[in-house]
C-alpha cells in the first residue's frame, strides 16, 4: 500500500495568550481535567489575519494517565476587515518527561523535542473567507513561556 502525498499550504500562523489562572477540574476517569481561558492573541497568513477575541475562547485539558495532553480548543477569530470566524480543534502534546516539566515551568523548548499536532476546523457565515468552511486543516504546535504558537496549514 501507498503512503499518501499530503500537500499543504500554510495558512496562518496562530499566536494565543492563555490566562496563567486555570481552572483544575481535578482527577476525572479520563484523567485529569483542566480548563485555561484564552485572553486573546493573533493570527496572519498570505490570505488571511486579524485577533483572536478575548471572549468566548478556551482550552479543555486533558492529561491522560499515559502522560499526552489532550487539547480541545474553541476560538473566535475577527479578520482585519471585520469578519468573524469560529475556529476550533483538537490535538496532542506529548514528549519526554523532561521536555513536559520544561514546557510546564514556562521554559523554553526545542520544538522537535516534542510532538505537539492540531486539527483545526472553522465555520463562517462570511462570504469572503466561506473558502474556510470547506478546508481540512493540520497545525503543528509549539509552547512559547508567553503560550502557544501554531503553525496552521491546508491540506489541498
Amino acid at each position: 500500500m501507498a503512503e499518501p502525498a499530503l500537500l499543504s499550504s500554510h495558512l496562518f500562523t496562530l499566536t494565543l495568550d492563555v490566562d496563567s489562572n486555570v481552572t483544575d477540574v481535578g482527577d476525572t476517569p479520563y484523567g485529569r481535567r483542566r480548563i485555561a481561558t484564552v485572553k486573546g492573541g493573533h493570527f496572519e497568513g498570505k490570505e488571511l489575519k486579524g485577533i483572536v477575541l478575548p471572549t468566548p475562547g478556551g482550552d479543555w485539558l486533558l492529561q491522560r494517565r499515559d502522560g499526552i495532553l489532550m487539547l480541545d480548543v474553541r476560538l473566535s477569530l475577527k479578520t482585519h476587515d471585520d469578519h468573524l470566524i469560529y475556529m476550533h480543534y483538537r490535538g496532542m502534546r506529548h514528549g519526554p518527561a523532561w521536555v513536559i516539566e520544561q514546557l510546564n515551568k514556562g521554559e523554553k523548548v526545542d520544538p522537535s523535542q516534542y510532538y505537539f499536532r492540531t486539527t483545526p476546523w472553522f465555520e463562517t457565515a462570511s462570504e469572503k473567507y466561506r473558502f474556510l468552511n470547506r478546508i481540512v486543516c493540520v497545525a503543528t504546535g509549539r509552547r512559547d513561556p508567553t503560550g502557544p504558537v501554531y503553525e496552521v496549514f491546508q491540506i489541498l
